[in-house]
């Protein structure tokens, strides 16, 4: 069913132009189909998100700046949020079961989650404003013995054991719970409840939903709905094969309240040299012609190349402000060599701080790493700094006379890496 995006066919759209331009397209289950509908501004197409953290993180910004631009060249986004198939878990890509949450963990996380929308899509009652639903608005109310009758009997068991998210895990000889077995039936109902309700034709996600997607177009064939679409972005990884959207602190957090903007830019501005076209491309919304000029720059000049896409990612998830502080607070700290109030701060009580904190335990208190073992081998390879010094005792302890760098300590890992130790 997926057509080859290297054959090139004729494009008439804005949408699978600037789809396959920026480096969103993957696979699409049928090209011309796709093209004319969004050509005349009539491609409803959604995404589904599960409620699985109270944040989103970079690798998951990759389908929602998809929305945007299908927004942006006249087309209607759904926001399909996933209350009802959260209580599920999807097995794709996990060798394991996802942990169960609560209904109202489910909830408190889908409306921390909301918030990240607004960066990038317009909402609102016109024919292209976006809209969000929650799929556990028809999924609850199922009647189990009639969802196997009506909707259960057109899934074939032999090829569901064939799809990608299931044939792995019983290839490793991992367990696949029976509730997981079942969450393409939901995700592929999803599709045909959408059709129904919101005339939705299209939907995207990554390139490891593609079998999901792809049943639900089967599912809408079987039980009646018009013809429907597939489409998938690629798994992002870094030029060294890192999967994005991860560092060495952990998740890259979308949410200020999880990921400072200041850690938020470093992250990007410490983007590798050959992945800096293609992030640009990716993850900003710079014009073409400009991320080609940023792109050409050789030799240190790359490095400005970087702090473009730092600050215009940062200003898509925390504003334009926020993205330039967190540009001068680099500044600041890197080439002028001062420290800055606005570098990532943890605050220790009064209590911690008389009773007396050794280095070892301020470096993984501040969440520079993540245990003193690790601490020790950085301080023998002179990788730690406690006020811009090399720190070389292991059992230091701070001090008031520490406190320098606007009455808090400056704890550093390696030349990048920077946490302001507060004490009342």
């Amino acid at each position: 069913m997926a057509e080859a995006t290297s054959s090139k066919p004729e494009t008439k759209s804005d949408f699978l132009r600037i789809m396959t331009e920026r480096g969103y397209l993957h696979q699409l289950s049928d090209h011309a189909g796709i093209d004319a509908l969004a050509a005349k501004g009539e491609l409803t197409t959604y995404v589904g998100y599960d409620c699985t953290a109270a944040s989103f993180h970079v690798g998951n910004l990759l389908s929602i700046m998809m929305l945007h631009w299908l927004q942006e060249t006249g087309n209607k986004p759904i926001v399909l949020m996933g209350g009802g198939t959260t209580q599920v878990g999807d097995p794709s890509g996990k060798d394991e079961s996802r942990q169960m949450l609560t209904l109202d963990g489910i909830e408190a996380n889908k409306m921390s989650l909301k918030q990240t929308f607004s960066r990038l899509l317009r909402f609102g009652e016109g024919p292209s404003d976006a809209v969000m639903v929650d799929n556990a608005e028809w999924l609850t109310p199922l009647n189990y013995i009639a969802f196997l009758r009506d909707v259960g009997r057109h899934f074939s068991v032999n090829r569901m054991l064939s799809m990608d998210s299931v044939k792995l895990r019983l290839d490793r000889e991992h367990e696949l719970s029976f509730l997981e077995f079942n969450y393409m039936c939901l995700q592929a109902y999803d599709f045909v409840e959408l059709s129904r309700r919101y005339g939705t034709r299209l939907q995207m996600g990554g390139s490891d939903q593609w079998g999901n997607i792809v049943t639900g177009i089967d599912l809408g064939r079987r039980m009646g709905a018009p013809q429907l679409y597939a489409l998938t972005c690629p798994l992002i990884t870094t030029a060294s094969g890192a999967k994005m959207g991860k560092s060495a602190q952990g998740a890259m957090w979308l949410n200020a309240d999880m990921k400072p903007p200041y850690d938020y830019w470093q992250f990007w501005r410490n983007t590798e040299d050959a992945d800096v076209g293609r992030f640009l491309r990716l993850y900003t919304l710079l014009p073409l012609d400009e991320v080609a000029r940023l792109e050409a720059l050789g030799g240190a000049e790359i490095n400005e190349a970087k702090k473009v896409l730092a600050t215009e990612a940062t200003a898509i998830m925390h504003g334009r402000e926020a993205a330039e502080r967190s540009a001068m607070t680099a500044q600041q700290t890197f080439e002028q060599g001062v420290t800055s109030a606005d570098l990532p701060s943890v605050t220790v009580s009064a209590e911690e701080w008389n009773a007396g904190i050794g280095v070892l335990s301020a470096f993984v208190r501040a969440g520079l790493l993540a245990s003193t073992g690790e601490a020790r081998r950085q301080i023998k390879g002179g990788g730690l700094r406690v006020n811009d010094e090399v720190l070389g005792d292991e059992r230091r302890v701070l001090v008031d006379a520490d406190r320098v760098a606007e009455g808090a300590v400056k704890l550093s890992l390696g030349r990048k890496k920077h946490v302001l130790l507060r004490a009342p």
